[in-house]
């Protein structure tokens, strides 16, 4: 029995006896009331009836014929504008304090005459032709119509109450979630001590419950007239951040003042920077930067770049960019120009990327005017025409906005060691040529890495002088010790033994000097001695520690190498050597032989070898995947470079003497030793540069590649209805049968308005087309769904599915289309005929809905919903509007994978270009502000907005509400103090965000322009206004008259009434390009073009038409396979659905079925299929045809067929691949097999696979928690191993003993686990033990106790909890990897107490802990609190 069971009170829908009504045509609630109320339901008030007796006198002058003309000066023209916006203002504050949705339902259950008024339909604007029946809906209804929209009307209403009611419990501070209790054993009873932390005092007024003197009846009523006296919250909660980010206390919280408690006092900081509450936050909504550059600058908001750092920044980007160009060598100095000028705008300006590439667009291209020969018989042509290349496109200005911050880190570090250069020349006289002239040579993070630990190697005693300096001054005193092997060089730099290293001859910076091929060679000098002889010489020797000249000479040449080693010069060589000739060989590891066997993703590198730098530029993929691969210990990547011995002895010429003597050779093999020493360590260094840079760049491209997909998904316009303009919404029916077997389990369908509200919903079980020639009639569910449809008439039909299954679903809903003439909505064809065509069906991309089926949001939007009606509520919107649908996502957006090798790539960097990607497309097709206050889906692009981002979109939004609402022009955003309006933005940040943030034109409206209803920016409104006048053929006096009388859009207001906007494509804008240019120093020609085509159709559709999916997508979609993962030729495993007289039905994993003939059943065709085989059996196959748009296939299952699958191909080059390495290693596993001798079985069950562990949990990667998979037992023939997917990454195998088996490859009918659990057979153990036990998983993982992360973030959690709560005692579970099937209790009893941990197991339908057995959540949470007890009180856990 629910609680409204116990309500006598139920509000009925069809009572007659209201106190409102509904007209019927309208849809408006007529009141009746006892009060004096004027017609439009107001109260009357003495100022509004001056307003009517104006209206009504001037209405009778019109009709008298007199015209009332607008004699008003301006300053009482401004006053009625005051009073009109004053008055629409005191409207909606009436609006607002009107009863809310919570307030109505209350009403109705204890009033049943009361009747809630209708949702009214939302005013849709910018299309130009819309749906036949809404144009002629205010034809009145004949006779036949009149009780026909009664049924629909109610269940629409019906629907929109459920939908819209709110839970009180969730109207509570957004904070209380995160407060814990204690452990008390009171359950669901707080501590009295704990409520003043729970709850926060906030300055509202929480309600009128306990008001005096009033009882139950009287505070409805009190309810029904004033509301619930909540309709200012909102206000004040603004009011409420504001106080608390300027700390100040709440006057009716005295605790709060006695503590001076604050937000960051009560919460963690990670949970208030979810909620973007921290100072830092409200810093980037105060500061008026864009919000974006903030968050990217914020390391670097220090650093002021000098004007010859910022010449340097504009070569050192085009130098980058060029390489990637593929533009005319004569343009490299416009390209130089036109970067220069991007990134002025970047800096100096703060534009961002939409700004530049849409109102500074003329200078991301070069025009110049090429001469021709006029036409002499046309005597106006010209004598030139103008040749336009574009030099940056969109993508290029992002790539310089990332180029931008790696440039500031690089002149941040470059200023960082000069700073400490010129620290060191204070302290001591001296100066380091090679570091003055290395450090602005650096142009790398790499190069700038080189000198810094060239400086430390070089300076390290005077650095640590300089830092015991530093730590003098500082309060502490302390310094850092230097390292052990900058102190061992040290020493030897300041002992007799560094004259040895000076006899080599040469220094290490003039070797590298020679190596890099720069200036004059420097020539080695040999010693008159032999290098042994030197060394024992007593001016060398330096007792105790260098007392033989064994020990010298050993030393000097480690000192040597060290110097060559960390030489920034020399380092420069290796790198582009590397660079060049490096190349990359894959080794398997003893791990990799096991694990990677030829059907493995990994084999295709096993033995790779010889693999140029350059070859991983085309293939990113194949690079990450061999860091997966190293990672996790298969193989081991080795970056070698070719030649290299070569190469070194190309050196060795350049450290060599050219003397010909027994001592110069001496010397030389000295020079080579050390030489050696120093390459060694730097093919190390290099080697693992070149790795990560490669490994960085192959990520780079990937999410270039992903940035790319997901901008073409975003480029699609909303589904266009056959006959209406492109952007027009669609009125959708979505229908899926979700992962369920077609015509067994149900099918879920909903219908979605053109406004996203969800009107109807309801599920088919019995649906089937009859057939007339044998009499059979369609089923029930079937004439049910057509008369859906040509009630509703949706303009499409949507459909999609988790299984192949959906695809028969498709094919029956076109059959039915097709039989019974479902026709679209009635439109005007180009002859304004009016015509309908077939009802369109479209399988559509379900990549949004998978996420909104389970998500919070669509438990909010629709609570009653089924997962599955709410999957096709989210098809539908996807049809009536991709963009929003992924902007709903949020941060789960890079949860879609858009490319297979998008796993190996951080998800940060993932969610960054998904980020441009929105921000482009988002301002492509702009954010009409006034709806965005309303409509939260449109609220949702507000972040990706130019110059927003979610901070300031907040911002923005609060504001505008504060101010009183809808805007009439863009200048609002800004302010006005002397109207008392704040701003909602900046001048900068509304010079970015202006032109992208649109509002409907009224021409009621006096404020109102029509240029705010475009992409001109306001900067170009002059522009547009001239260029309309021009058209318009206005002289000067015209545009004053026009000007003075109806304000400075008067003339643009002039071209739309009298409908002449077509006239300005009559206008020459080469000229006035050519005097912006001379006379205002102003490049506009591109900007000309554009208020052309906004002027005639403002803020036009220019997106792409909704892309329909491919039948290869929709394979991918449907079964989850691409062509690489299945394919003809190989052998899978297939599950037999029936077995015929000559043939076999059989279906794979992935839903698709096939069949397979006799011929191709067995080798012996002389037996019968019934006896071999049995429906459900599980066989290896061999995949001959794949149908991939009806999803089906044909197999062969004859044993020499399956012995021989298809093995991929791979093309390679000769030395690519190690075959001998390969063979020996082929060989080698073939011998392990044998002496094992281990037969490979097989189980008639669907979800046995022929796995290994390492197989099983890698199918299991993708699958959702609980699923399972049967393999054979490495234990031997009497066990099988049972794998099951406890979470992400997780998975626990169990080991399964067979009794009583009749045969050894036979199952046993007893089934044991741990000698404490038996079964009958695997089905029951899979349903009463793996299934039991994934149910205690998720009661678990879905507990408010449970944290989602790591023991030690656990941990954190709750230190940072007690710190903040001293007397509170917490606890909170987590899970431990480490051992499957296990969970993690976490406690800590006080501020001062220990953390402690106790381990709960998972056991089928209980949790176990210490010993003790508890059937759920609550009992576990109760009998760890009596166990806790027990142990303070003495008592030994478990007893």
């Amino acid at each position: 029995m629910s609680a409204r069971d116990l309500i006598s009170g139920e509000a009925d829908v069809d009572s007659q006896d209201e106190d409102e009504s509904f007209d019927e045509e309208t849809g408006e609630v007529r009141r009746r009331s006892n009060g004096v109320k004027d017609m439009n339901g107001h109260l009357e008030d003495s100022s509004e009836e001056d307003d009517d007796d104006d209206d009504e006198e001037a209405a009778a002058a019109v009709r008298k014929d007199f015209i009332v003309e607008d004699d008003e000066e301006p300053e009482e023209r401004e006053r009625r504008r005051r009073e009109r916006k004053k008055r629409r203002r005191e409207e909606r504050e009436e609006e607002e304090a009107g009863l809310d949705e919570e307030d109505l339902d209350l009403i109705g259950e204890a009033n049943p005459n009361f009747e809630r008024q209708a949702p009214s339909q939302p005013k849709l604007k910018r299309l130009k032709r819309g749906h036949k029946e809404d144009r002629d809906g205010h034809r009145s209804r004949g006779i036949e119509d009149i009780f026909a929209s009664d049924e629909e009307e109610e269940t629409a209403f019906r629907n929109q109450r459920q939908s819209h009611r709110v839970d009180p419990r969730n109207l509570q501070d957004e904070f209380d979630d995160f407060i814990e209790d204690d452990f008390d054993d009171r359950d669901g009873a707080p501590d009295d001590d704990d409520a003043d932390v729970a709850r926060p005092a906030v300055r509202t007024y929480t309600g009128i419950k306990d008001a005096a003197g009033l009882d139950e009846a009287a505070l409805e009523d009190m309810k029904e007239a004033f509301g619930e006296g909540d309709e200012y919250d909102w206000a004040l909660s603004i009011q409420n951040q504001e106080d608390e980010r300027d700390g100040v206390l709440d006057p009716d919280d005295p605790e709060a003042i006695a503590k001076g408690l604050e937000l960051k006092d009560v919460f963690e900081p990670s949970q208030l920077a979810e909620k973007l509450l921290t100072d830092e936050d409200h810093e980037i909504r105060a500061a008026d930067v864009p919000e974006r550059y903030q968050l990217a600058r914020a390391p670097y908001k220090d650093l002021v770049l000098t004007s010859d750092q910022f010449k340097e920044e504009g070569i050192w980007i085009s130098d980058f960019l060029w390489l990637r160009k593929k533009i005319k060598p004569t343009l490299k100095e416009p390209f130089r120009k036109a970067v220069a000028k991007v990134l002025e705008f970047m800096v100096a300006n703060e534009y961002e990327v939409p700004f530049i590439f849409q109102h500074r667009k003329d200078y991301l291209i070069h025009q110049e005017k090429v001469p021709v020969t006029p036409d002499p018989n046309d005597p106006g042509a010209q004598d030139f025409v103008i040749n336009a290349e574009k030099l940056l496109d969109q993508e290029d200005l992002w790539r310089i906005f990332d180029l931008d911050l790696k440039f500031r880190a690089l002149i941040d570090k470059r200023n960082a060691l000069s700073e400490t250069y010129r620290k060191l020349q204070e302290i001591t006289d001296f100066n380091d040529k090679v570091f003055e002239t290395m450090l602005p040579a650096a142009v790398t993070m790499e190069e700038l890495q080189d000198v810094q630990d060239y400086l430390h190697f070089q300076h390290a005693s005077k650095l640590a002088d300089l830092a015991a300096l530093n730590a003098s001054s500082a309060p502490n005193g302390t310094h850092r010790r230097p390292g052990s092997g900058r102190a061992l060089f040290d020493r030897i730099r300041n002992s007799n033994v560094y004259r040895l290293v000076q006899s080599f001859g040469i220094t290490a910076d003039a070797f590298a000097q020679n190596a890099l091929k720069e200036g004059r060679r420097r020539y080695t000098e040999d010693p008159a001695s032999h290098p042994e002889d030197l060394a024992d010489q007593e001016d060398i020797m330096d007792p105790p520690e260098y007392s033989t000249g064994i020990q010298c000479l050993k030393a000097a040449k480690a000192m040597f190498a060290e110097e060559i080693a960390l030489s920034p010069k020399m380092r420069k060589v290796m790198r582009a050597a590397f660079y060049q000739d490096g190349v990359i060989d894959c080794f398997r590891t003893e791990k990799g032989l096991r694990r990677i066997d030829e059907h493995h993703p990994y084999y295709s590198f096993k033995y790779l070898r010889n693999q140029q730098l350059t070859e991983f530029s085309d293939q990113p993929d194949l690079f990450l995947r061999m860091i997966r691969a190293e990672e996790e210990g298969l193989i081991e990547i080795k970056v070698r470079m070719q030649n290299e011995e070569s190469f070194k002895k190309r050196l060795y010429t350049e450290i060599e003497s050219d003397n010909y003597s027994e001592v110069a050779e001496a010397w030389n093999r000295e020079r080579r030793e050390v030489l050696n020493m120093a390459l060694l360590k730097l093919d190390r260094m290099m080697a693992r540069g070149v790795k990560e840079n490669l490994k960085n760049e192959c990520e780079d491209q990937v999410a270039k590649r992903c940035r790319e997909e997901f901008g073409r998904r975003l480029d699609q316009a909303p589904y266009k209805p056959k006959g209406m303009i492109l952007g027009t919404v669609p009125r959708v029916l979505a229908i899926s049968n979700g992962a369920g077997s077609f015509g067994r389990d149900a099918i879920c369908w909903a219908w979605v308005e053109e406004d996203g509200r969800v009107l109807e919903n309801g599920k088919f079980t019995d649906f089937f087309l009859g057939d007339p020639d044998r009499g059979q009639e369609d089923s029930e569910d079937v004439k049910s769904f057509v008369k859906l449809v040509e009630r509703r008439k949706p303009d499409v039909i949507g459909v999609s599915g988790f299984s192949a299954d959906t695809r028969k679903l498709y094919k029956l809903l076109d059959d039915i289309i097709e039989r019974k003439d479902l026709r679209g909505p009635t439109y005007e064809d180009d002859d304004s005929n009016d015509r309908s065509d077939k009802l369109d069906l479209v399988i559509v991309n379900d990549e949004v809905a998978r996420l909104y089926q389970t998500s919070e949001r669509a438990r909010l939007e629709h609570p009653g919903f089924a997962p599955l009606t709410n999957y096709c509520v989210g098809l539908a919107k996807y049809l009536q509007s991709p963009i929003k649908e992924y902007a709903a996502l949020g941060n789960d957006v890079t949860s879609i994978t858009l490319d297979p090798a998008q796993t190996y790539v951080p998800r940060e960097k993932i969610s960054k270009n998904f980020e441009t990607a929105m921000v482009d497309y988002v301002n492509l097709i702009g954010v009409e502000i006034n709806v965005a206050l309303s409509d939260s889906y449109t609220a949702n692009l507000l972040p990706y907005v130019c110059g927003l981002g979610t901070r300031k979109a907040q911002q923005l939004m609060k504001v505008i509400r504060l101010n009183g609402g809808d805007l009439v022009n863009r200048a609002e955003l800004i302010g006005d103090a002397d109207q008392q309006r704040l701003g909602a933005v900046g001048g900068r940040v509304w010079a970015n965000c202006a032109s992208f943030l649109f509002i409907d034109y009224d021409s009621s409206e006096p404020e109102s322009d029509f240029l705010d209803n475009s992409r001109i920016h306001p900067e170009d409104y002059d522009l547009a206004r001239k260029m309309a006048a021009d058209a318009l053929e206005l002289d000067e006096e015209d545009i004053d008259a026009e000007v003075n009388e109806s304000g400075l859009s008067a003339v643009i207001r002039r071209l739309i009434r009298e409908d002449q906007q077509y006239k300005v494509d009559d206008l020459i804008l080469e000229e006035y390009a050519e005097q912006l240019e001379s006379k205002n120093n102003l490049r506009k020609r591109a900007t000309l073009e554009t208020i052309r085509a906004e002027v005639q159709n403002p803020y036009e559709e220019l997106r792409n038409n909704f892309t329909l999916l491919s039948s290869e997508e929709i394979f991918t979609m449907f079964t989850g396979e691409t062509r690489e993962s299945l394919y003809e030729g190989m052998v899978v495993p297939i599950s037999i659905k029936k077995v015929g007289e000559d043939y076999l039905e059989a279906r794979m994993d992935c839903g698709i079925e096939g069949t397979i003939p006799a011929i191709d059943i067995s080798d012996r065709p002389d037996v019968q299929p019934r006896s071999l085989f049995q429906q459900f059996q599980t066989v290896q196959a061999k995949i001959r045809h794949i149908n991939r748009k009806t999803l089906t296939a044909t197999f062969v299952m004859r044993e020499n067929e399956v012995r021989n699958p298809v093995k991929h191909n791979y093309d390679r080059e000769p030395g690519d691949w190690d075959d001998e390495q390969e063979r020996a290693d082929k060989d080698s596993m073939k011998e392990k097999n044998d002496v094992s001798g281990r037969t490979q079985r097989v189980v008639k069950h669907p979800l046995f696979k022929p796995f290994n562990s390492a197989q099983a949990q890698e199918f299991l990667g993708s699958q959702a928690r609980g699923d399972v998979v049967i393999r054979p037992s490495s234990k031997g023939i009497d066990h099988l191993a049972v794998t099951w997917k406890v979470s992400d990454n997780i998975y626990q195998h169990i080991d399964v003993l067979e009794l009583d088996k009749s045969n050894q490859f036979s199952s046993g009918s007893t089934l044991t686990i741990g000698g404490k659990f038996k079964y009958s057979d695997l089905d029951e153990l899979i349903v009463n033990h793996v299934k039991a036990m994934a149910k205690k998983v998720d009661e678990m993982m879905l507990h408010e106790k449970y944290q989602n992360g790591t023991k030690a973030e656990t941990e954190r959690w709750l230190s940072t909890y007690t710190e903040a709560n001293p007397k509170r005692s917490v606890y909170a579970f987590c899970i431990d990897p480490k051992h499957p099937g296990y969970f993690f209790l976490n406690f800590k009893a006080g501020q001062h107490a220990q953390l402690q941990s106790w381990p709960v197991k998972i056991v089928p339908q209980a949790f176990e802990l210490q010993r003790n057995m508890y059937p759920d959540m609550r009992a576990l949470c109760n009998g760890f609190k009596l166990l806790f007890t027990n142990m303070q009180n003495g008592k030994r856990p478990g007893r």
